[in-house]
């Protein structure tokens, strides 16, 4: 009965997706509903505390920060020194994926931190590996799970014997990694079909993903930003009143932007090291293959004992790892950020923005991660422990 509903679903066409974002569209096809019209954006303290009053994340969208000439000249200069270390990682993600998939595999990035690495991936596919992958990015929602109707739409298009590869920029506490699981399950219960749950990613410092391109925690550029090196989109947004039941989840396309737009300028500039890397991703890709990488979640581990340090009641408010601190200062109220030390070089750009905010910095050597950002509780009895334990410390 399963198989007979998925056939029925798939043999009702979902709508095709309208152009969007500032990417080539050869590089990436978003299954997003434009939402570009509709006004989403909170303030920052409004949101915040909208959202731990209960309100859910994906149904408002921050203020996109402006970042000042100083931040543009530190992202130009972080891209410069570590475009070919990104390049290198998203080559030996991308050998592993084309070695388990091969001429089957559709790239289906979780934006809208995975649609940048997914573009990556698919150009190193064309280039060192001689297949033309299809690419989509589609949404996935913390609490709320991933967007069914951009999966069927993608079986439409390819079939039930297409293997989609799911990939995101980074692993934080791996939060995204579950919801994923869970929603792969959910859509093998009603519709009989498993998809492969194991999320490819650039940078897996939680430990939480057998297949990526290193485990450091380290600067990628692409975090350094918002929607002007997201292809100029916004989150993804998920609300009742404006998605409906055959829609795909939504976002807004920046396009008043353009002019200060990066995305394909750090797209290009990271491809451009893929023919001096490639023979060293294959090796990387082979050995990672052989030794088959343990998953410890050792990242959600230290991230609990930081909880449990500071008297943070609620886990979703430790962010871990580089990406996940800049998104903090961004969007997010911060209250500390934790680094494992003030002179890694990694950080100029996370100091820069906590200074901008005054925002303290405090170093905690013990970090599996580079640095950690922690957000702004609104209860007061979290904040009464929290300041106790500052106290303390």
């Amino acid at each position: 009965m399963s198989r007979s509903l998925l056939e029925q679903r798939l043999q009702k066409p979902i709508g095709a997706p309208k152009p969007l974002g500032s990417y080539k569209p050869s590089d990436v096809v978003f299954l997003l509903k434009d939402l570009s019209d509709v006004q989403l954006e909170r303030g920052t303290e409004d949101r915040e505390e909208a959202i731990q009053s209960g309100v859910h994340y994906s149904e408002m969208l921050p203020v996109e920060y402006q970042p000042t000439p100083e931040y543009i000249q530190l992202f130009h200069q972080t891209l410069t020194e570590s475009a070919k270390r990104v390049a290198l990682a998203a080559g030996i993600v991308a050998e592993q994926v084309v070695a388990r998939s091969g001429k089957h595999t559709v790239l289906v990035s979780l934006a809208r931190a995975g649609t940048p690495i997914g573009i990556l991936m698919k150009r190193y596919i064309a280039e060192r590996c001689g297949l033309d992958v299809p690419h989509y990015s589609i949404s996935i929602i913390r609490g709320k799970g991933i967007d069914e109707n951009a999966l069927l739409y993608i079986l439409q298009q390819h079939g039930p014997e297409a293997k989609l590869q799911f990939v995101d920029g980074w692993t934080g506490k791996g939060a995204i990694t579950q919801v994923l699981i869970e929603a792969c399950k959910t859509f093998k219960q009603k519709y009989g079909t498993q998809l492969d749950a194991e999320l490819a990613v650039l940078a897996d410092p939680a430990c939480s993903s057998s297949i990526f391109g290193t485990r450091e925690d380290f600067l990628i550029p692409s975090a350094c930003l918002n929607s002007t090196v997201s292809g100029l989109m916004s989150r993804t947004v998920l609300r009742g009143d404006i998605i409906g039941p055959d829609d795909f989840h939504g976002a807004k396309f920046y396009k008043e932007w353009m002019k200060e737009d990066l995305s394909n300028h750090f797209i290009d500039t990271v491809s451009a090291y893929f023919s001096q890397i490639s023979q060293q991703a294959k090796q990387e890709a082979v050995k990672l293959m052989n030794e088959k990488a343990e998953v410890t979640w050792q990242g959600l581990k230290d991230i609990k004992a930081i909880q449990k340090l500071y008297g943070i009641e609620d886990i979703n408010l430790v962010k871990p790892g580089v990406g996940e601190t800049t998104r903090v200062l961004l969007r997010r109220v911060p209250w500390k950020i934790l680094v494992d030390r003030l002179d890694n070089p990694g950080l100029q750009h996370i100091l820069l923005l906590a200074s901008d905010r005054g925002v303290p910095v405090e170093v905690f050597p013990e970090l599996t991660y580079s640095c950690c950002g922690i957000i702004k509780s609104k209860n007061k009895k979290a904040d009464i422990a929290a300041s106790a334990e500052e106290e303390a410390v």
